[in-house]
């Protein structure tokens, strides 16, 4: 990943504001020295300008009751409330503003950076040196800034805990056949709803699993070692040509499409680093285009916490492939755009929290029809 690019979790499935907008930055950090340096150089960027600049998570909260703001720069070691600990209440309360989070915490692909991004951080930032701040840091600090608040407002209503949703349509796939394959898609707060899912997943179940989840390349070893730490199952970052084995969970690349192709008489994955329509990279859309045609009635699809509609049109491709379609409840969801946009769709085949997901896949192990 080239350091200026953002990586906000699933930030291709939308597009720039006008470019005209000024995108208003609220700096939270303890370090008064620190903030005068982001002062200096967030106020000396074109299409920036400090709105809040302040010590603490509760003087941001404060100050966010009442004034808007388009990014949240925020520190994760501070006095008091911690930044980990201050950022759901954060986004909670600037429901359109997308949060940066500075640390000397954060190296890319580390653990403080992936509990940000599971908790809803739009991207992390290690935080350099007291002499450092310049140059290459304050070009890739603003570039991300710039890139986090040129993006549509998320709509309240994909943030809301309950909302109307369709009618659940009733519960119907055909457990009696095979389960061959289980491809799941998540993005913004779907870290955590796939841990509750795997923690749920009857071990006896052996299917393969494909996980397409909006992260950037730096962070994919390490969420795979995490993975590790919950499982049994082989955990890998999916590389071209491995053959797909029972009992393992593949991780799509930060860089690359998830697919699973025929190879003879296995199969195998592959890599695409076309652009698909949804703009994401990497997209669920073509995972499960494909685990439709190599699986058809035995894959089956989860689609969690996320922004946008990356995997419904693959997801309606596997249902009419004879597949299944399962997608998280509202009221589990960070943001309920992925998983309601195929639940809105009639694509799911039912509307559940993750850890009910797993659960219902164990209907495949008695061999039941489920209705």
């Amino acid at each position: 990943m080239s350091l200026p690019q953002s990586s906000l979790t699933d930030p291709r499935v939308e597009t720039d504001i006008p470019a005209a907008r000024t995108v208003r930055v609220m700096l939270v950090d303890d370090s008064l020295v620190v903030r005068s340096i982001l002062e200096r150089i967030v106020d000396g960027t074109p299409g920036l300008t400090v709105c809040a600049s302040v010590a603490s998570a509760h003087d941001a909260l404060a100050f966010l009751a009442t004034e808007p703001v388009d990014v949240v720069v925020l520190d994760i070691e501070m006095p008091g409330m911690n930044g980990i600990d201050a950022l759901p209440h954060i986004l909670r309360s600037a429901v359109n503003a997308r949060v940066l989070i500075l640390s000397s915490n954060c190296v890319e692909g580390g653990p403080a950076a992936i509990d940000a991004l599971s908790l809803g951080a739009s991207d992390t930032l290690a935080k350099p040196g007291r002499g450092s701040f310049s140059g290459r840091f304050a070009e890739i600090l603003t570039d991300r800034i710039l890139s986090l608040g040129q993006r549509q407002p998320i709509p309240p209503e994909a943030r809301l805990a309950r909302r109307e949703i369709p009618p659940p349509a009733p519960v119907a796939f055909d457990a009696a056949a095979p389960l061959a394959c289980i491809a799941v898609a998540a993005s913004t707060g779907g870290i955590p709803a796939f841990t509750n899912f795997l923690a749920n997943l009857d071990p006896r179940i052996s299917a393969p699993i494909l996980l397409t989840q909006h992260l950037p390349d730096a962070f994919m070893e390490f969420y795979a070692r995490q993975i590790a730490t919950m499982t049994a199952r082989t955990v890998r970052v999916a590389a071209a040509g491995m053959p797909v084995l029972p009992n393992h969970i593949y991780l799509a690349p930060g860089d690359a499409h998830l697919m699973v192709v025929n190879a003879g008489r296995r199969q195998e994955i592959a890599l695409d680093r076309r652009p698909v329509d949804n703009g994401c990279c990497p997209s669920a859309d073509p995972m499960l285009a494909s685990v439709a045609d190599v699986y058809g009635a035995g894959g089956v699809a989860v689609v969690l916490s996320g922004m946008g509609r990356d995997g419904a049109t693959g997801a309606a491709r596997l249902k009419d492939a004879g597949g299944t379609v399962l997608a998280q409840a509202p009221e589990s969801c960070v943001i309920w755009g992925m998983p309601g946009a195929v639940a809105k769709a009639g694509i799911a085949a039912a509307t559940l929290n993750p850890d009910a997901i797993a659960l219902m896949l164990g209907a495949y192990l008695g061999g039941s029809k489920k209705s």
